[in-house]
Order: structure tokens, then C-alpha cells, then sequence
């Protein structure tokens, strides 16, 4: 999967900033989605191009446990969230639902990858390649179950 970074330069990025409480209400995921981000920056669904990945710091998409902001990214267009680390109940509704990939790098990866850098993941190989750096980096590998959970599409589809 190939896409472009939008990058925080931050960390404990919640999920109130990913998706703000008042839009939870919003069962329409096209609507919901052109509030992604909004309470850290407005402007992020008109710069997201499909298949895009946001990177960003430790503890990404703490706070509450609503689906709605793995939702809201995915639907946007975001492929995956490369982090440091992650919220868990972020991490696995993103894999559940099958809604983004939550990459975890170590903090000198995340210093390499800069905004707008344009990278390649490869998840059997656990790497990632800065295509604009000619670069690559390790990512962690997922565990087993999630690696199938994620093959499968989804936790409803591994479980049929």
C-alpha cells in the first residue's frame, strides 16, 4: 500500500480531537468523515487524498472507546495510523472493524518521516519503505491473531 503522510507532531492525540463528541449523533460515515480531525485541525479532510496515512506520536487515539474515529479517518481515505504507540481500544477497533491499519514504530522511525513524505507498507515484510527519502524502516509486527484478524478483513470475518 502506497500513500502520502499527513503528520502530528504530537502525542496523546484522543479520539474528542479525532472526532469531537458532539458529531457521534452522525450515523451517515461521508458525513462523518468531513469532521476527521477537526478538533486539532480543521482543514485535515480536504488535505487527505485516498489511501493516505497519518503519522504521529505515543498513545494515538486515547480517550474514549468510540469506533466512530478509526470510522471517521477510514472513511476519509486514511489507509493507516503509524504511531509510536496506541491507544488498545483505538488499535482494536481499527483492526476489528477493518477499518485502518495501526502501525507501530519506534521513536526514531516516527523523527525520520516527515509530512508529505510518500511511503510504501509492506506488512508481510514489516517494513516500510520512504519512497521520497529512499529509505526503509522497520515496523513492529503484528501478533498472530491480529495479523489474521486483519488477513481475514475484520474480527466479524475471521470468525465465520
Amino acid at each position: 500500500m502506497i500513500g502520502n503522510v499527513i503528520k502530528y507532531e504530537q502525542d496523546n492525540i484522543d479520539t474528542d480531537v479525532i472526532i469531537p463528541g458532539t458529531y457521534l449523533k452522525i450515523h451517515d460515515y461521508n458525513e462523518l468523515a468531513t469532521h476527521a480531525m477537526e478538533g486539532l485541525d480543521p482543514e485535515f479532510p480536504s488535505k487527505v487524498k485516498d489511501g493516505d496515512f497519518i503519522v504521529a506520536g505515543k498513545n494515538f487515539g486515547c480517550g474514549s472507546s468510540r469506533e466512530h474515529a478509526p470510522i471517521a479517518l477510514s472513511t476519509c481515505g486514511i489507509k493507516a495510523v503509524i504511531a509510536t504507540s496506541f491507544a488498545r481500544i483505538f488499535y482494536r477497533n481499527s483492526v476489528d472493524g477493518a477499518f485502518l491499519l495501526p502501525i507501530e514504530v519506534d521513536e526514531e522511525t516516527y523523527k525520520k518521516i516527515s509530512n508529505s513524505d510518500q511511503l510504501e507498507i509492506n506488512i508481510e515484510k514489516n517494513e516500510i519503505k520512504n519512497i521520497t527519502k529512499n529509505e526503509s524502516y522497520s515496523m513492529k509486527p503484528f501478533s498472530e491473531i491480529i495479523a489474521k484478524i486483519i488477513a481475514a478483513g475484520g474480527l466479524f470475518k475471521y470468525k465465520r
